[in-house]
């Protein structure tokens, strides 16, 4: 699998009508820029709201992955995701955007095929930005007693294991498949399966307003052990089936997996608890350390409220570079008189926060906290000048502000800095700064 991202080179289209629903549905994908991730518009609604698929946004529906999110106000749901997003997994696409004109994505043939079809023919694109990768380090696994699944260190990719049981004997015994994920092993093992019920289920699913776009088509209906109006892709198709919903899933992962999926009778249910157990771990192992806290900032700085600017160091590399962050709080004061109908931080508090963080940089670098004794007297950092300042995003309320400051030059009083600020990495302001050691 390519460490690079990928979206597609061109528009392409789909149509068809939700399989639960029964609705008709348009398609249509765009390619999207790096770290989009895959988002969803329903042009079908005013304003064409959109809403990315997340783990935070999933929401419970009965045979099928719905995702839904508050946008403007007005509650967007987006139903029978799986198909398309084992289609984007398995053929290594991480950007996209998705237009469709009604609440479900079109069931097509059932599978994932068509829409793997309609990607591939688009043509998948390498992007200039890396994935993101995690690799597991000690088994997770989720279990109710009747189903379980778990994920294992595997250093190579996404590897998935699946037992499905015989279904009270209409598949002829349990089913078995395992396959290492790749473009090829998704395409002409996994994405023309189809979705399966046995019939004695059918009047059930209906009479709850579900399968309304269902046929024997597109459905793999087990009477007994006859198949109904069709003929089975695979002997295993059902277990197969499993696994592209499965990887539909695992989309929902916060980082490409390096992993062992073995899972036995699980349904959406199980899987998106595995999902949400890795984004948890995922988090806690990439949640920045203090390297400063408060009470360091503070010893250090003699900056108080309002004007202490900067929250925590998260990584401090002694006379080279250093990160902080600031929490912007709609309670900060200076919002409000600036703008208060639509406010936004000033850019000269924003420059404020760069030089508080380049100046514990320059302190650290000294060896000397204000206000606690040093060879250098009682001194405090103070800006010197500024060049070449540019404001690119504005900064609102609920941001968080990366202050990444890298040194330029230092010497004994005094340093010149490299300073940034960015928000969700999108970049809001940037400038060079000169800070010197002062008497106070």
């Amino acid at each position: 699998m390519s460490s690079q991202q990928r979206t597609i080179a061109r528009e392409a289209t789909v149509s068809g009508v939700g399989l639960h629903s029964g609705e008709p549905c348009r398609l249509v994908f765009h390619p999207a820029q790096p770290d989009t991730g895959m988002v969803f518009v329903r042009t079908d609604l005013p304003g064409s709201p959109a809403i990315t698929a997340h783990p935070s946004r999933l929401c419970q529906r009965m045979r099928r992955t719905a995702i839904a999110a508050a946008v403007d106000g007005v509650e967007v749901e987006v139903h029978t995701t799986e198909h398309l997003l084992a289609a984007c997994q398995g053929l290594g696409i991480d950007n996209l955007r998705v237009e469709l004109d009604a609440v479900e994505l079109p069931g097509l043939d059932g599978s994932a095929k068509d829409f793997s079809d309609a990607l591939r023919a688009a043509g998948v694109v390498e992007q200039a930005a890396p994935r993101r990768y995690w690799d597991v380090k000690e088994a997770v696994s989720v279990s109710d007693g009747k189903s379980s699944i778990v994920a294992l260190p595997y250093s190579r990719g996404l590897k998935i294991t699946y037992t499905l049981d015989d279904h009270g004997g209409a598949l002829g015994g349990a089913q078995v498949v395992e396959i290492d994920l790749t473009d090829e092993t998704f395409t002409t093992q996994i994405a023309p399966a189809r979705t399966f019920c046995l019939a004695k289920e059918v009047e059930m699913l209906r009479a709850i307003g579900l399968g309304k776009g269902a046929n024997y088509q597109n459905t793999c209906v087990y009477d007994g052990t006859t198949v109904i109006g069709t003929e089975l892709r695979f002997k295993d198709e059902a277990c197969r089936h499993k696994i592209l919903d499965l990887i539909g899933d695992l989309a929902h992962c916060s980082r490409k997996l390096n992993a062992h999926i073995i899972a036995v009778r699980t349904g959406h249910r199980e899987n998106m608890l595995l999902v949400q157990e890795l984004n948890r771990r995922i988090e806690a192992a990439e949640r920045p350390t203090v390297t400063f806290d408060i009470q360091r900032i503070m010893a250090m700085l003699p900056h108080r409220y309002p004007f202490l600017l900067v929250d925590r160091i998260i990584a401090h590399e002694p006379g080279k570079r250093i990160v902080g962050l600031k929490n912007v709080s709609i309670n900060e004061p200076f919002f409000q008189g600036h703008f208060p109908g639509a406010p936004v931080m000033p850019g000269v508090l924003q420059l404020e926060s760069m030089a508080q963080t380049g100046a514990l940089l320059l302190i650290a670098a000294l060896g000397t906290d204000f206000g606690q004794g040093s060879t250098h007297g009682r001194k405090i950092p103070v800006l010197m000048s500024m060049e070449r300042v540019k404001f690119r995003r504005p900064v609102r309320p609920g941001d968080q502000l990366r202050i990444d400051v890298a040194v330029l030059r230092l010497r004994a009083q005094m340093s010149a800095c490299q300073a940034q600020i960015t928000v969700d990495g999108q970049v809001c302001c940037e400038a060079e700064l000169r800070s010197m050691m002062m008497e106070a």
